[in-house]
């Protein structure tokens, strides 16, 4: 499994290759949000929505092996776009990964020119309780 650095710069280099287009960017964004797994309509609850963000985004996690893994979903094409780039980055993790790093990739490829203010803010919001699912998982782990 690579690296949650690794990661960010495979990313990083598929941005790079769509260049300053904003359009195609944007139409990419929503395509690999399409790529997502089925979100389970049960999961569909208030308790999984993230709050913070302007679309709706269903959030749940899964602790096997000592790793987190993410499943997630959105009621707009752009933002589920984000929140699959966010679980290609970090889900299959360990906690204490997650918790530690930089994601560096959201500057790198020009997000917040791309997506906005209010969206730029809803990204913010599923880092947070992306991570916070970590320290809870770590916080297990420690005890």
């Amino acid at each position: 499994m690579p690296s949650i650095d690794a990661v960010q710069e495979e990313i990083i280099n598929e941005f790079e290759i769509l260049g300053e287009d904003k359009e195609s960017t944007i139409y990419y964004i929503m395509e690999l949000g399409d790529q997502l797994p089925e979100f389970p309509e049960p999961e569909r609850t208030d308790e999984n929505i993230i709050k913070g963000c302007q679309s709706k985004v269903w959030l749940t996690t899964d602790f096997r092996d000592g790793r987190v893994y993410y499943l997630a979903d959105s009621n707009t094409d752009i933002t589920k776009g984000l929140i699959s780039l966010l679980i290609r980055v970090l889900s299959g993790k360990k906690a204490g990964e997650i918790l530690n790093t930089d994601l560096y990739f959201i500057d790198k490829i020009g997000m917040g020119s791309i997506i906005g203010s209010q969206r730029s803010n809803g990204l913010a919001a599923m880092i947070k309780q992306m991570k916070l699912f970590a320290l809870a998982y770590q916080s297990k782990i420690d005890a």
